[in-house]
């Protein structure tokens, strides 16, 4: 029997953490508990080399944004009844004739 035992990997804290073999060969269940469990650490001669998230826990870490947070902001904003007026710039207009 490896060090992950015959049911999946080892725990560490909360965390799972796979050897390199193991992941590969059942990377579906990887995968799986990366979105139902949270990250999945894989290592390499006992030394942790990656870590497997979700898409969503990805999308959060590295800021992507969907342009929500910016529509809520403003619709939250005290100045959301505020309107601008917009100046004409001088550009020529387009006219079709």
């Amino acid at each position: 029997m490896n060090s992950t035992g015959a049911d999946g990997p080892s725990r560490r804290g909360n965390s799972s953490y796979w050897q390199l073999q193991d992941a590969k060969a059942r990377f579906s269940d990887v995968v799986r508990r990366a979105v139902e469990q949270g990250p999945q650490h894989v290592t390499v001669n006992g030394e942790e080399r990656a870590v497997v998230v979700s898409a969503q826990e990805y999308d959060r870490l590295t800021g992507h944004r969907t342009g929500h947070e910016l529509v809520d902001l403003l619709a939250e904003s005290p100045l959301a009844e505020v309107e601008f007026e917009h100046p004409r710039n001088g550009a020529p207009s387009c006219t079709t004739g």
